[in-house]
């Protein structure tokens, strides 16, 4: 077994640069090579291009449920951000490792790697360890797909997937789901002298925002509301919008890029038909197409089953049940697993995405912690 620290690893894995728009392949054969020489099963899924794959790492008895991790590889750009340190070069100050992903979320990774070497040393597990590393969730929890259509057939159904975000090793039973949609305004370009006399395709687009506008409103006044999250009710939040060519010109298309982060209780399709009844009264209806750019189901694990209970047990009698306001791949593990899922990792989200990202070197020791007490609740 390869002598390392939990610290030890996540220095390694910072070293890699995952950014979404990049390989991970490099990251993922050393994590390869460092689990099967100890009798780790490893399977691997490659996208398409074969630049990318997601791993899947397996120890103890195959034919029972077991334990499932799971974490994401790549990691959000770093360019024009001011950071004070080298951001793919673990620097550790004042008891923090500060790097890109050291929060989000290579120091779980970490911790889980160190883990699944250390099952090894005993083989006397009496359920099945799982790690499954992914690539592009950044970018909308695109590359685990690939691997979960393969795992009922690799590893028989876990009793539990534990997603190792960072919530501060509490546990959370839930987030939105998310769906991203691009709206197409089309006009017709003509001298803006004659402005009146085109259809300008950017106020089509004043028009889609004042539906989604609406809709937000109307949401947020209805009862459909759930009070643990920072925001109790759906959101639909326009981030993006490009159109126009001169000041001159009218413009012939404008093109925005809006979500919808979904509680459980409200379906994303009934939001997206009152913006679309919204548009409908509006004289730019026939202006305006859609397109579902990208999609992922929100979490809502209930807090009385028996793996809520379990995992309970693995962490600190302090850490508290929440449901977190940023979104997993952990829909998208009960989805296909049908399997409990869970979220609980080391890190703050808060320091997340920003330059100077970083992990408390306590709370590495805190998630080694948990898995040292999950280890010993598997094993013979």
């Amino acid at each position: 077994m390869a002598n390392l620290s939990s610290i030890d690893l996540l220095k390694q894995l910072v070293a890699f640069d995952t950014t979404s728009y990049k390989s991970n392949l490099a990251l993922i054969q050393f994590v390869k090579d460092l689990l099967e020489p100890e009798g780790i099963r490893i399977t691997l899924n490659f996208n398409t291009e074969q630049t990318k794959a997601n791993l899947l790492a397996s120890i103890g008895p195959q034919d029972q449920a077991g334990i499932l991790l799971s974490g994401h590889t790549d990691v959000v750009p770093v360019a024009g951000q001011a950071w004070s340190t080298e951001p793919f070069q673990a620097s550790i100050k004042d008891n923090k490792i500060y790097g890109r992903g050291t929060a989000d979320m290579k120091g779980f990774i970490a911790c889980a790697i160190h883990a699944m070497l250390k099952a090894a040393q005993t083989q006397q597990l009496i359920k099945p360890l799982h790690l499954c590393l992914s690539y592009d969730e950044e970018i909308g929890c695109i590359g685990v797909r690939g691997i979960l259509k393969q795992l009922s057939e690799l590893i028989v159904q876990p009793e539990l997937c534990i997603i190792g975000e960072p919530t501060s090793m509490n546990i959370a039973t839930g987030h939105k789901g998310k769906a991203v949609f691009k709206a197409i305004c089309h006009g017709q370009e003509g001298h803006s002298a004659l402005a009146p006399l085109y259809v300008n395709a950017i106020h089509c687009a004043q028009s889609v925002i004042e539906a989604i506008t609406f809709t937000q409103k109307e949401i947020a006044e209805g009862p459909r509301l759930d009070t643990a999250y920072d925001v109790p009710f759906t959101t639909v939040h326009v981030g993006k919008i490009q159109g126009g060519k001169a000041l001159n010109i009218v413009p012939n298309e404008c093109i925005l890029d809006y979500e919808i982060r979904n509680i459980a209780e409200q379906n994303i399709n009934s939001v997206q038909e009152k913006i679309f009844n919204y548009i409908e009264q509006s004289p730019h209806a026939k202006f305006v197409s859609f397109q579902e750019i990208n999609q992922y189901p929100g979490l809502n694990t209930s807090t009385t089953i028996q793996a809520v209970k379990f995992l309970q047990t693995l962490v600190d009698p302090a850490a508290e049940l929440q449901k977190i306001s940023f979104g997993t791949e952990g829909g998208l593990f009960h989805q296909q697993l049908n399997s409990a899922v869970l979220v609980c990792g080391p890190g703050a989200i808060q320091v997340a995405h920003k330059p100077d990202e970083y992990i408390e070197i306590s709370q590495m020791q805190e998630c080694d912690d948990f898995f040292e007490r999950l280890l010993n609740a598997i094993r013979r």
